[in-house]
């Protein structure tokens, strides 16, 4: 695909006027998860898929494929070696790789991982990740030159609630609501910070988008169903500083609302998922739409896609909703296939086979799942059309 919003004298992350903000409408995420598991266990995602190693090659590999933007991770685990000391000989080889490979990436400065001695629920963690967001610009500056497009701290609502459940360890307040304000106290003090270092950078968000029916049409049980699904909606709300202003949110904080959107988003209240097709699952264009109606802001979805055999037909219905939505106006820029290389399950290290590319093969290649990119290609001869140029 051509590029888009990337005219003369426009550097990354600033689209001239009337252009997307990304380099192309399909992008690629790399999953970078590098959290402990409850049980205390390290994840180190882009290690386990050897994405630390082939960084250059997997950029230009997607590249090929008219994926230009990418979504790709800092591990600060690795990085602040101890407080206030950062070793950034884990990122810089990345950010080298990205600019040989001419993509652009959305770098997520914090995905769920932080360092062992950072206490993320200590009001200590507010100042750590901001000084760590902050130098973290500097280095990308010095190396490149030009202005990051940033994801502050991926999935807020998840985090939270991850934490709030027991499925991450557990820290901080034990109190319902707690962690998710803490969270977005921390990402508001990190855009600011990085602002500091470089007004030019600019800022998208990777929020879950969700579907919760009740079990039944008691009042009671309709009533707790929409508050459950409205929750999804908070973090957007407070980073906006439309609700709890206190926090320090404002409209500046947000230049894209992104948006995950996978098979299993859409559940019962305290119930099981609801599958596609029954009457209980909501179209995924009314929900986009819904979203643009609230916001009014620019939009994508920042991670999507389907395990196994259902690639291919996943990405289908996703582009066939986003093209209804956008047919309505919604102003929706971007579709990321998401996580774009089959990587071990975070609970049991089981092989997850999802996105365009397995494994890294005993040649130092990955293999391509032709019937996802087969439907890529259709795809973004479908959107092409529509796209600014």
């Amino acid at each position: 695909m051509d590029e888009v919003g990337l005219t003369d004298g426009h550097e990354v992350g600033e689209p001239a006027p009337g252009a997307s903000r990304f380099a192309s409408f399909f992008m690629a995420g790399f999953e970078c998860s590098s959290h402990r598991r409850k049980d205390g266990v390290r994840l180190d995602l882009i290690r386990a898929t050897s994405h630390n190693l082939h960084a250059l090659g997997d950029y230009r590999a997607c590249a090929d494929l008219g994926l230009r933007t990418i979504r790709d991770g800092l591990r600060w685990h690795l990085i602040e070696t101890a407080p206030g000391t950062y070793d950034w000989s884990s990122w810089m080889p990345m950010v080298e790789a990205a600019r040989s490979a001419g993509v652009q990436v959305i770098w997520d400065i914090f995905h769920y991982g932080s360092p062992d001695h950072v206490d993320q629920g200590s009001i200590h963690f507010i100042d750590a990740y901001a000084s760590f967001a902050a130098e973290a610009v500097r280095v990308h500056r010095s190396i490149t030159g030009t202005s990051p497009l940033l994801c502050p701290i991926n999935e807020i609502s998840f985090f939270a609630w991850a934490v709030e459940v027991g499925y991450f360890p557990r820290v901080g307040l034990n109190k319902r609501g707690w962690f998710k304000r803490h969270l977005v106290k921390a990402a508001i003090a990190g855009v600011r910070a990085m602002r500091e270092v470089d007004p030019a950078c600019r800022f998208v968000w990777a929020e879950p988008l969700i579907h919760i029916a009740p079990r039944d049409r008691t009042r009671g049980e309709r009533r707790r169903a929409e508050n459950a699904r409205l929750g999804q909606f908070e973090a957007y709300d407070m980073l906006l500083g439309r609700v709890e202003p206190e926090l320090g949110g404002s409209e500046d904080v947000v230049d894209a609302v992104g948006l995950n959107f996978y098979p299993h988003n859409q559940w019962y209240i305290n119930g099981p998922t609801i599958p596609m097709g029954h009457h209980e699952y909501r179209a995924l264009s009314e929900m986009l739409i819904e979203v643009a109606h609230r916001y009014g802001k620019p939009m994508f979805i920042a991670e999507t896609g389907s395990e196994g055999s259902g690639g291919a037909a996943w990405l289908h219905y996703v582009c066939d909703e986003v093209r209804a939505a956008m047919s309505l106006d919604a102003p929706i820029e971007g579709i990321c296939l998401y996580p774009i290389t089959a990587y071990p399950g975070w609970d049991n290290s089981r092989h997850a086979e999802v996105g365009l590319f397995s494994v890294i093969q005993a040649d130092g290649t990955r293999r391509l799942r032709q019937p996802v990119a087969d439907e890529l290609v259709r795809q973004q001869g479908l959107f092409a059309p529509n796209r600014t140029r």
